[in-house]
Formats: C-alpha cells, sequence, structure tokens
C-alpha cells in the first residue's frame, strides 16, 4: 500500500452549529475511504437510529465509481466509530422503519448510509433483515464529546431541518 498522509473530515450538524473531526482509517478500509474522499463533500438529512441505538446517519445516492467490498467490517460499532452501509430500495422501504414518503432517498434502486456512532453498546442487527455489518472507515478524534451531547439533543428534540455533513479538513 502506498504510505500517505493522514487524512482528515469534519463531521457536523449544521443547524446546531456543533461538528467534530475524524481521521480517515486508510490503512483498515482504503478501497471505502477513497470512495468517499473522492467523493466529499457529502450531506443530507439527518436521521437518528431506531433499531441500532447511538447512531446519526445520511442518506445518499451512490457516490463511489464501483461498491468498496466489506473492508475493515462491524456489527458493534465503537464511540467516534464512522461506517458506511449500501441498502436497496426495498431494504429500506418497510413502514417499520419510519421514513416519510417524501424522504429523498426514496425511489433509489441504491442507498448509502454514512453514519457516526457516538456512544457504545451499539448493536447492528435489524428484525427485518438479521445482521447488517458496516464498514469502519474512520474515527472521531476530536470533538466527540460535543456531538454526542448534540445526538442526544437529536434524538430528543427532533431530527426534522438537521443535516448531517462530512467535508474535507
Amino acid at each position: 500500500m502506498v504510505d500517505r498522509a493522514d487524512r482528515f473530515i469534519e463531521v457536523s450538524l449544521d443547524k446546531r452549529g456543533v461538528s467534530c473531526t475524524a481521521k480517515l482509517l486508510d490503512d483498515l478500509a482504503p478501497i471505502t475511504c477513497d470512495a468517499v474522499w473522492n467523493a466529499l463533500p457529502l450531506g443530507g438529512d439527518v436521521y437518528h437510529a431506531k433499531y441500532a441505538r447511538n447512531e446519526i446517519y445520511a442518506l445518499l445516492p451512490p457516490f463511489a465509481p464501483e461498491e468498496p467490498p466489506l473492508e475493515n467490517p462491524t456489527i458493534t460499532p465503537i464511540p467516534g466509530d464512522l461506517c458506511y452501509f449500501t441498502f436497496t430500495d426495498t431494504q429500506l422501504g418497510t413502514k417499520s422503519y419510519g421514513y416519510e414518503t417524501e424522504a429523498k432517498h426514496q425511489g433509489r434502486r441504491q442507498v448509502i448510509d454514512l453514519a457516526l456512532f457516538y456512544e457504545r453498546n451499539n448493536l447492528l442487527i435489524n428484525g427485518d433483515a438479521g445482521w447488517v455489518p458496516g464498514i469502519v472507515w474512520g474515527t472521531v478524534v476530536d470533538g466527540l464529546d460535543r456531538m454526542a451531547d448534540a445526538c442526544q439533543d437529536l434524538w430528543r428534540a427532533g431530527a426534522l431541518g438537521e443535516t448531517l455533513n462530512f467535508r474535507r479538513v
């Protein structure tokens, strides 16, 4: 593998004015890191997890020239993990997920989920599909405490009008 300088991104909840800094895990998930890095900036409506627990995420159209393989997978993300998931339209199409019919990802054949896990005790299992492994492609190195507070506020106060954004530092 090519030795390269560390790469960092900002992850933000813009309406709340909160951000954190994450380091890309190029050594563990090089294909996914390149796909995300080359597509930045990325962002969209934020959602708080219903099943995975302490997770916020944005659902995006595919942006990689080819979908990354399941490199550096987990089903038990830890605080600060950034994860990448690929879903089909039918996987996210049931009413049990709570997405409104106007959600921007509705009608897409494939949906990319970029997620931030902000607290412990997460388990990626889904009642409809079973285990849902994600690719860990980054880790928060600064500001996780502030982001976790904002995520808790998002859980309690609601996500409408808020966006989750990923930008190069």
